[in-house]
């Protein structure tokens, strides 16, 4: 009689005993960990500790006016007074700008936001020292302009920075009007009135102690369904995902079909003959159906987010031609990475192109607030420049000077290094006779 039992052999408690086992997962996957958590963790701590040289526009649009027998620009003072003020960690890039430049500026991202004293503020502000009537004077106003497109940490950076100048420029404001209140009545009050206008008095003086109200408005509005600024990030980590892990797909099921690995489904396993084929040409066959599958990818990415979800999304035939050549780009990359370096090239892909380049995207967190090693690392990690074309355009009606040009550059190059760099390997390994076959078999 034959029995079905298998043949009895090594027990998981042995196997589990041997520290060889052991070693390499632990190394690997602790290694990993520990670094995961210090790339991740180290770029978002404290921003605004790191923060170097955020760009705000700082626009005057006062005329002036004549106060006390003398023209005056307030709004010239106040802007020259921001602008020229200690800033000890260079934290601030004050762009000095007219409303026009600002405008353009917002509109295309390159600054995070704005501050603008607006026409008639000189008039205002002269207004309160004016023999009062039945309606109070309008308080003077400063404009704080934001900019969600550049991303909701930035705009809100730019705008609690802008919303403290304010503040600043209208106590100091407040001193010298108060100070100009106090020496004319000491000249020109009758004594006896004091007591009658001491209720009118105190409120006048607690108005011309802060005389300036800030009015917080957005300088480029982005649509409802925009995520508060961070949809481009989340379809660029889309993206991004597509290709890379497309491309560990596409790696592993072209070595199950040319027998290289077997397939297992549950306990049913298939091992497929031997196909004797070089690297070369196993990188070529990984590498056209990364491109062809972002076809496929980039589509239902597009489909997903604009289509079923109601992204706010225009240019959309750009953004599927630029979404296509994206995550073909990291496939591209991580096929070149795993033919280069075989197994231990899937965790070096993931390093490039996700654990060191989210961090260092300037996404979520602005490049400006991001420690130096990170804003390093924008120089090249894809991300960074992925994201910036995604971001001109969706928010900023696609302008190449909004990042879409840095963008298309730099995804020309990775592919471009991505090719040279794969076919450089693989011909390398070919012509020394390192096949992943022994000829023999053939």
């Amino acid at each position: 009689m034959t029995s079905n039992r298998p043949a009895a052999g090594v027990r998981a408690s042995q196997v589990l005993r041997n520290p060889k086992v052991w070693v390499v997962p632990t190394v690997i996957v602790g290694l990993v960990g520990f670094l995961l958590s210090l790339l991740y963790m180290g770029g978002i701590i404290n921003p605004r500790a790191d923060l170097h040289r955020l760009p705000i526009g700082l626009v005057n649009s006062d005329q002036g006016a004549t106060v006390g027998g003398q023209q005056q620009n307030l709004g010239a003072q106040i802007t020259a007074g921001i602008a020229n003020a200690p800033d000890p960690g260079d934290q601030v890039d004050w762009r000095l700008l007219d409303r026009a430049g600002a405008d353009e500026q917002l509109s295309s991202g390159k600054i995070a936001g704005a501050l603008e004293v607006p026409a008639g503020f000189t008039a205002a502000v002269a207004a309160l020292g004016a023999p009062a009537g039945p309606q109070p004077p309008p308080r003077p106003t400063i404009t704080v302009l934001t900019n969600p497109g550049v991303g909701s940490l930035a705009s809100s950076l730019a705008s609690s920075i802008s919303q403290a100048a304010a503040q600043q420029a209208s106590t100091q404001l407040g001193r010298t009007l108060t100070a100009q209140a106090q020496a004319q009545a000491q000249t020109q009050q009758p004594s006896g009135q004091a007591g009658s206008a001491g209720g009118a008095s105190n409120a006048a003086a607690l108005q011309l102690a802060d005389p300036v109200t800030v009015d917080v408005q957005v300088g480029h509005p982005i649509g409802p369904h925009s995520g508060l600024g961070l949809t481009a990030f989340y379809y660029t980590l889309l993206l991004v995902l597509c290709g890379f892990l497309g491309a560990n797909v596409i790696n592993n099921g072209v070595d199950v079909a040319l027998g290289y690995a077997a397939s297992e489904l549950g306990p049913l396993r298939t091992q497929r003959p031997l196909v004797p084929i070089g690297r070369t040409q196993t990188w070529i066959v990984t590498s056209v159906m990364s491109v062809g599958i972002s076809l496929l990818t980039s589509s239902l990415v597009m489909l997903a987010t604009v289509g079923v979800l109601g992204m706010d999304a225009s240019h959309l035939p750009l953004l599927w031609v630029f979404s296509v050549c994206a995550s073909s780009a990291v496939g591209l990359g991580t096929q070149a990475l795993i033919a280069a370096f075989g197994g231990i090239g899937q965790l070096i892909s993931m390093f490039v192109f996700i654990a060191l380049s989210l961090p260092s995207s300037g996404a979520t967190v602005p490049l400006q607030a991001l420690p130096e090693f990170y804003r390093g690392l924008a120089v090249f990690e894809p991300m960074r420049q992925l994201t910036d074309g995604v971001r001109a355009i969706l928010y900023f009606d696609a302008q190449a000077d909004a990042g879409l040009a840095r963008a298309w550059i730099m995804i020309a190059i990775g592919t471009v290094a991505a090719l040279l760099f794969g076919f450089a390997m693989t011909r390398y390994y070919d012509r020394k006779g390192l096949h992943r076959f022994h000829p023999e078999a053939s």
